[in-house]
């Protein structure tokens, strides 16, 4: 099966602090790594893979649209670059791990890595409970979200995630 990315590289640099000038392969990672590990968390299996399938074969309209667009679209772009921060800052390469400097800047420290990821959790977080909300009330018109077997995920309807240290 194809995976979809849910969100393009427009949707993170112009709704999150990600500059612009980040090129994508620092970071695309990422948002299949918050896909992966939060959107289907809260999807389930079944439903994630209805809307993968659906953007893999071009076929997303209607109520699944809207649900992509409305409620999971700023899900993924807020845990992919809560997932991304405290990466940001190095780079890994054949001769090791670098951490990034600048003449004219400062780096930043693990407290304020800390705070910038404590805060993107909870815009994450937030975009997620909107979701779960939204799901509670309108659930019977996307199936696959209770349609979960065996050893799919069933979603979670928790919104509660204890984050990153560094």
């Amino acid at each position: 099966m194809a995976q979809a990315i849910f969100i393009t590289r427009d949707d993170i640099t112009k709704f999150t602090a990600l500059n612009g000038n980040v090129d994508t392969d620092r970071f695309i990672q990422y948002i299949k790594l918050a896909q992966d590990i939060h959107i289907q968390n809260y999807l389930g299996t079944d439903l994630f893979n209805k809307i993968n399938d659906d953007i893999v074969n071009s076929t997303l309209s209607g109520n699944y649209l809207t649900l992509l667009n409305t409620y999971i679209k700023p899900m993924v772009i807020h845990w992919a670059f809560y997932e991304y921060l405290p990466w940001s800052g190095v780079t890994i390469g054949n001769k090791g791990v670098f951490r990034h400097t600048s003449e004219n800047a400062e780096t930043a420290t693990p407290e304020d890595l800390d705070k910038l990821a404590q805060k993107q959790m909870n815009i994450a977080q937030h975009y997620t409970q909107r979701f779960i909300d939204y799901m509670c009330n309108y659930s019977s018109l996307y199936p696959e979200y209770n349609s979960n077997s065996n050893g799919d995920m069933n979603p979670s309807k928790n919104n509660t995630f204890n984050g990153w240290v560094l």
